[in-house]
């Protein structure tokens, strides 16, 4: 009875260091994604002091990463964990470095918005990448959704958005390169602009990395570098 008692004080102490787990990512997932979208909003109102506010969160979002990442490794090393438990450990660890990434990104655009707040006619060429920025926002707020309810439909359904905002970018780039032509004497501005947008790109595309882990933490199913129409075969092949 006394053994009993102990496996179970166990199982619920294990349980509760899982459920911790998911619940660290997801405030370090909050995180990032404010810091997303006042990198945007920074960009787009040419809000100097809420860039500085983007750039000093990305020490917290980093100090997160090691935090949790450290608690996986801990976990893996007592618990021993095995079958969806592992998966779990194992997701949450290539998760939180996409975080991480997309928290640099969101720095990078904030980094720009400082440097293009002085000028002029910013208004001009600033607003630009707004649509662009507020999808990869979406993007990754789908991302966290699908793995805060496990919700492999969800996932799939951000994945598929990926090359729409690849299209977007392209189109912008083309667009911004017209300017350049046409205004040479604001090149550095509109690289820079271009720079922010290629960083939401990027954001765009660590949310669909987020999304695969889902996949793989609820299915098993390791999709990393499938296209959208084997992802959707493979889960339509798993069981209900």
């Amino acid at each position: 009875m006394e053994n009993t008692l102990q496996e179970q004080h166990t199982s619920q102490r294990y349980n509760a260091e899982l459920e911790g787990l998911r619940s660290s990512v997801l405030t370090m997932g909050g995180l990032v994604e404010q810091q997303c979208r006042q990198a945007l909003e920074a960009l787009v109102k040419g809000d100097e002091e809420l860039a500085r506010t983007v750039a000093r969160s990305d020490h917290q979002v980093n100090e997160m990463e090691l935090e949790i990442s450290a608690q996986c490794t801990d976990i893996l090393a007592r618990r021993q964990p095995a079958a969806r438990d592992l998966r779990m450990v194992v997701a949450i660890i290539r998760m939180v470095a996409n975080l991480e990434r997309i928290g640099d990104e969101a720095a990078k655009v904030g980094r720009m918005a400082r440097k293009l707040a002085d000028g002029r006619d910013r208004e001009s060429y600033c607003s630009e990448p707004q649509h662009l920025g507020q999808g990869a926002s979406d993007m990754l707020r789908g991302a966290l959704d699908a793995f805060a309810r496990l919700d492999v439909d969800g996932a799939i359904a951000i994945i598929a958005r990926d090359p729409e905002i690849d299209r977007e970018f392209k189109t912008l780039t083309r667009l911004l390169m017209t300017h350049m032509m046409e205004q040479p004497q604001r090149v550095k501005n509109m690289l820079r602009v271009n720079s922010c947008a290629r960083a939401f790109e990027r954001i765009g595309d660590h949310a669909v990395n987020l999304c695969e882990e889902v996949v793989y933490l609820v299915e098993g199913s390791d999709v990393r570098h499938l296209s959208i129409e084997e992802i959707r075969e493979r889960h339509s092949a798993w069981p209900s």
